[in-house]
């Protein structure tokens, strides 16, 4: 990681430049993907798994007995800690219902709004690098909170064809409905049309790659709706002299060793900050068995010292991360002042990893700055609000003329006539 000290404001948004390929390039390589798995299907899709995953699948559905024996290989400790998870996660999404409430707009007129799940409704689990399982209870949990009656996940298969069994122990135990050993653009093109196996979506959910990213884009300009852009993982880091550089460190490194495309900022007022957190990260990433990937991103990577906390908040704020970890004494003060950011943890003993797992928000957050205009996948991301209204005569003599003398004066007469017919 570089230190740069006092940048000017006119050089941040290069400083805050993400390591992403071109879109364009991404794109190119995607949309042929996305257009053979339309065209041929089931035979498209084993063979990209043998391409990408070389792995040699003959079925692409996991079978029952398969994820119901998943959890046998599992130790209790682990299927604990996963019971622990599910119980904060459900905790946090259930109260996240809204009980539907009508309302006299005026006398006659009645309306209101019901939160509808949204039936058929597709996970993607990356299984690459790392095996996401938590990924699984992120997404399923408040799909089961909210009604979905298919539930459908995919995940790419290791070079043996299977799919790690925590991933499926997850699964089982969430409600997820049908798994998929298929990974990459390829599983998004599968949910988002369908095949004579997978069946088609309404709507993707779950973060990956780049390719992943750009399939999910690609797709949802005509053919399904996705969740939020979420990408590389990202992590910003306010700090202080009041932080604990080793902490700091820690927290870096945690998503320093996501991928090689993640990037971790570190932003302070301090020198001692810097440098002592810095030195932090160059003795623990020696430790890490991911540390090559780590050091990828590290170099994707940087340390800003900042002349006042005005401008670290402000630089935040335009750089809208994923992941920032706000760590003073004054952090409550601080997060107070965050607009942009996808979640936030609050002081020295908030580590971003208890976000990832088992704290209760949800992990699937808006990455590459489109925390400026998006939310991490909650309860209202699987449900669809559909409005209701009713009106009786008088109703409609209140509202009536209104109606008339707007829709003549957009010259929609029609609109009009649908009133005043009603009234005569």
């Amino acid at each position: 990681m570089k230190i740069i000290r006092y940048p000017e404001k006119s050089d941040w948004n290069a400083l805050l430049k993400r390591p992403v390929l071109d879109n364009r390039d991404v794109d190119k390589q995607v949309m042929p993907i996305l257009e053979d798995v339309r065209q041929r299907g089931d035979q498209a899709l084993i063979e990209y798994t043998r391409k990408f995953d070389k792995a040699e699948v003959t079925s692409l559905l996991v079978s029952e007995e398969e994820i119901g024996a998943a959890g046998g290989s599992l130790d209790d400790e682990l299927k604990n800690a996963i019971d622990t998870a599910v119980s904060n996660i459900e905790a946090f999404h259930w109260i996240q219902q809204v009980k539907p409430e009508r309302i006299l707009t005026t006398a006659g007129v009645e309306c209101w709004q019901k939160a509808v799940a949204i039936q058929k409704v597709g996970l993607y689990v990356p299984g690459g690098s790392a095996p996401l399982f938590s990924t699984v209870l992120m997404l399923a949990i408040p799909a089961r909170i909210a009604g979905c009656s298919e539930i459908v996940l995919c995940s790419p298969p290791t070079p043996l064809g299977k799919i790690h069994p925590a991933i499926l122990y997850a699964a089982k135990i969430t409600g997820v409905t049908r798994v998929f050993r298929i990974g990459g653009a390829q599983a998004i093109a599968a949910m988002a049309y369908g095949t004579n196996t997978v069946p088609r979506v309404y709507k993707i959910f779950g973060p990956g790659n780049q390719y992943v990213t750009a399939a999910k884009q690609l797709l949802s300009r005509s053919d399904v709706a996705i969740d939020i852009p979420a990408g590389p993982s990202e992590l910003a880091v306010i700090a202080d002299d009041s932080a604990n550089p080793a902490f700091v460190a820690s927290d870096l490194l945690s998503q320093a060793e996501h991928g090689a495309d993640s990037q971790v900022i570190l932003i302070t007022t301090s020198e001692k900050m810097a440098v002592s957190a810095l030195g932090e990260v160059e003795k623990q990433v020696q430790a890490l068995p991911r540390r090559n990937i780590a050091e990828l991103a590290l170099s994707n990577s940087k340390i800003l010292i900042m002349k006042n906390m005005d401008d670290v908040i402000h630089l935040v704020n335009e750089y809208a991360p994923e992941h920032l970890i706000l760590a003073s004494d004054n952090a409550e003060k601080l997060a107070e002042r965050i607009i942009n950011a996808g979640s936030v943890f609050i002081g020295h003993y908030s580590p971003e990893s208890a976000g990832d797992y088992a704290s209760g928000t949800n992990h699937t957050l808006p990455t590459n700055g489109y925390a400026k205009a998006y939310n991490g996948v909650n309860l209202d991301n699987f449900v669809k609000k559909i409005t209701f209204q009713q009106i009786s005569r008088e109703g409609l003599e209140n509202i009536g003329p209104a109606i008339m003398k707007m829709a003549e004066t957009e010259a929609l007469f029609a609109h009009r006539n649908a009133v005043s017919i009603r009234l005569k």
